[in-house]
């Protein structure tokens, strides 16, 4: 949306000029394409791991120079307010804490092929370690709990495979007609890509599926609850905004956020399962175990006994050695944000739904936004120079729905399971 810049308020428009100079500097930056994996050297270390050729993969960066765009960066944290500014407005605030974010996702790029790429990626993106808001237990309890829970549901992670039966150019029309008749005609477009390499990859106006793939119901309500009704969507409404136009891209501060609120859709409009939560899960305790000095082949090991096969084991351990040595001690932390990110939601849209501000649970959607963002911002949404969310994912636009499941969920929480009695419950029924 190209709004001119005489609707902006004059006491806004530096604002909105820092913000056109951030998205020009981080044009160049791209975090997971640098430390992509060249997709011929999986296919042949995938069909050796089959083989049961376990050797440590040789992978080549491209380092990047970003020392201009880093320059550039600290520039405009400086002139938003800098980190010791007092009384900064949250416009400025936004603009300094996304800058940096940026700058530190420069840092960590141009570091791409060393261990080097560990810490800044922890900064971004957090650990195993790290405390749940508001409780004592850490990401690696709750990933622990969910692969035991699994594990005593008997989840199998090859379930999901069992009715994969809806070809790809089948998935693809079906997505384009919802999406079509939720966004508007052609908003989102939906292809069919040979030479993608994942299953499916999602950006704000397009959705690209593997050709020659199967995909199953399943694959189906995760790609519109998680892709299309948060990344998209929040995407597309940020794009709507006239003063911060960079609400429409994901900058490293704000994946955990977006992540998480994409993992809670999956959980509010039945998308998820404990096979899914195991997924997400083990690649945390992975993370913990390259961290602690496992290489690649022994975390590949642990994802495939854990019950995947050779290519999701490899692919899995891939994702926790992207851009960093293989042989331990070193990872690239982005996965910690799913499980992180919808524990850290869920308990949000609790706390809001407590405090009757379902306001601010709309207004998460108005963009890429931090939780922090969306309170903090609260003055601008109220004057309109920030504006509310054109679209809202359909789960959101039930707020009955939504009240009465936030409502249930507070009351059961305060329910300790270790305090209940399985005879205690027979005879109450």
């Amino acid at each position: 949306m190209n709004t001119p810049a005489s609707a902006i308020a004059p006491e806004l428009q530096r604002y909105a000029e820092l913000d056109q100079r951030l998205l020009a500097a981080v044009r160049g930056i791209h975090i997971l394409p640098t430390v992509a994996w060249p997709a011929s050297l999986e296919s042949r270390m995938i069909e050796a791991y089959g083989k049961g050729q376990l050797t440590l993969p040789e992978v080549g960066y491209t380092r990047p120079d970003l020392a201009a765009a880093r320059a550039e960066l600290a520039a405009i944290e400086a002139a938003a307010g800098g980190r010791d500014a007092q009384d900064i407005d949250p416009l400025g605030d936004y603009l300094r804490r996304t800058a940096e974010s940026w700058r530190i996702a420069a840092e960590m790029l141009e570091a791409v092929g060393t261990a080097a790429v560990t810490a800044p990626s922890i900064a971004l993106y957090g650990k195993p370690g790290d405390l749940i808001p508001g409780s004592q237990r850490s990401n690696l309890d709750a990933a622990r709990y969910f692969v035991e829970l699994s594990d005593e549901l008997g989840a199998d992670l090859l379930a999901d495979d069992v009715n994969e039966n809806i070809p790809a150019s089948t998935l693809r029309d079906e997505l384009a007609r919802t999406l079509d008749e939720f966004f508007g005609a052609g908003m989102i477009k939906v292809e069919v890509d040979a030479e993608l390499t994942a299953k499916a990859a999602a950006g704000a106006t397009r959705i690209r599926l593997r050709d020659g793939t199967r995909f199953s119901e399943y694959d189906r309500h995760q790609l519109l609850a998680h892709e299309a009704f948060v990344h998209s969507l929040t995407a597309l409404n940020g794009r709507q905004q006239p003063l911060l136009t960079s609400l429409a891209r994901t900058s490293p501060r704000v994946t955990a956020t977006q992540e998480g609120l994409a993992v809670f859709a999956e959980l509010m409009s039945g998308a998820i399962d404990i096979a899914r939560l195991k997924r997400i899960s083990l690649r945390i305790l992975a993370i913990d175990m390259a961290l602690n000095g496992a290489d690649f082949v022994e975390v590949y090991r642990y994802f495939s006994a854990c019950g995947q096969s050779v290519a999701d084991s490899f692919h899995s351990a891939q994702r926790v050695f992207r851009g960093v040595p293989l042989d331990g001690g070193a990872a690239f932390a982005k996965d910690n944000v799913y499980l992180s990110g919808l524990l850290t939601v869920h308990t949000f849209f609790r706390w809001a739904f407590r405090q009757q501000r379902m306001d601010l649970l709309r207004n998460l959607f108005a963009g890429k936004l931090t939780l922090h963002d969306v309170i903090a911002l609260q003055p601008h949404f109220a004057s309109g120079a920030i504006l509310p969310p054109r679209w809202l994912p359909p789960w959101m636009q039930h707020v009955h729905g939504l009240a009465g499941k936030l409502a249930f969920s507070v009351f059961i929480n305060g329910i300790h399971m270790n305090r209940v009695h399985g005879d205690e419950l027979l005879q109450s029924v």
